[in-house]
């Protein structure tokens, strides 16, 4: 099970850093590193960004189907997020939280 990841921005290599933790609402997921925003895993959605706010998906897996995705951690690979007009493909990476 992994701890760590990164989502790396393919168009400009932006990477944004993400740990597990627990959220205040006493669910588990993944806190970004410089902000407050999670991936939470949102039963039949799946592993997703998560828009607390709005109540919305803000990102999520492309090619892994909800069902196919561990409950214990994100998958790796492609992932896709929307903020207004604008939307990112990324990468999903897991990390040894030891590693520079």
């Amino acid at each position: 099970m992994s701890t760590n990841f990164e989502l790396r921005r393919q168009t400009d290599d932006l990477v944004y850093s993400f740990a597990r933790a627990d959220r205040p609402d006493g669910l588990l997921g993944f806190k970004r590193a410089d902000r407050d925003l999670w991936i939470v895993f949102k039963g039949r959605l799946g592993w997703v960004a998560w828009d607390d706010e709005n109540q919305v998906v803000a990102g999520r897996p492309w090619n892994v189907l909800p069902e196919d995705q561990p409950a214990d951690c994100p998958p790796q690979g492609d992932w896709v997020s929307k903020k207004g007009n604008r939307s990112y493909v990324y990468e999903l990476v897991h990390v040894n939280p030891s590693d520079p």
